[in-house]
């Protein structure tokens, strides 16, 4: 994707409110490749990469895992609406108490044994997509003095081919951490912010047993989904 098919909605590289950028953006003027230049066949994700059960993250334990139980749907769509079929989603989050299944996360949330954090599936014919779950818990993080992360799940879409990632992470309505979020606020343009929080969509949740949210994903167009964060 270039200039010429998405506005510049996506965060810049370097923004030294999140403070992790000033070491890994380019320090190097970026190369402009000829339009069409990565249009080349690749190895497809075979439809068994993803098996039953991968895109509810709450039976892979020996009990239910901790925490609100949710349900999570969306559509991956282009910039004129039309939906992005058989497209790799991924997942990953922090557990109910905001620490993530992973050695390098060792702060004082406990662990949950029954929740791994991680879930995968395709879109279907429609571009919708659904994941079982659990609302993530915010957690501290080392950016600056009394700094935590707003709750949010971090998405990687591979579109059919494992070249193509891109990233992007939700936000939950309602949230007072997101104003102070450095990550979140790097995202330059408000409006396209608001589109990173996903909408309470309490039809497409289980009655009793767990809310449900919405979260659409637009890849190009001055609609856009903020990417690269």
């Amino acid at each position: 994707m270039n200039d010429m098919t998405r506005p510049a909605l996506d965060p810049p590289y370097d923004y030294p409110e999140y403070r992790s950028t000033r070491l890994r953006s380019p320090k190097e003027k970026l190369l402009e490749l000829p339009r069409g230049a990565l249009d080349v066949p690749g190895p497809l994700v075979p439809k068994g990469f993803v098996r039953d059960g991968d895109n509810d993250l709450t039976v892979h334990g020996k009990s239910a895992p901790l925490g609100e139980k949710m349900i999570l749907v969306g559509r991956l769509l282009d910039a004129e609406g039309r939906p992005i079929r058989d497209s790799l989603v991924e997942i990953w989050q922090a557990n109910a108490s905001g620490r993530y299944h992973h050695p390098g996360d060792d702060h004082e949330a406990p662990l949950d044994p029954n929740f791994k954090g991680i879930g995968k599936t395709f879109t279907d014919a429609n571009g919708e997509y659904r994941f079982v779950t659990v609302k993530p818990g915010a957690y501290p993080w080392s950016n600056h003095a009394f700094a935590w992360r707003p709750q949010h799940i971090h998405f990687s879409l591979l579109g059919n081919a494992p070249v193509q990632r891109l990233v992007t992470q939700m936000y939950f309505p309602g949230d007072p951490l997101l104003d102070i979020d450095p990550v979140y606020n790097s995202v330059p343009d408000p409006a396209a912010r608001k589109r990173m929080i996903a909408g309470l969509a309490l039809e497409v949740g289980i009655e009793n047993v767990a809310l449900g949210y919405r979260f659409d994903i637009v890849l190009a167009g001055a609609k856009s989904t903020p990417l690269g964060i």
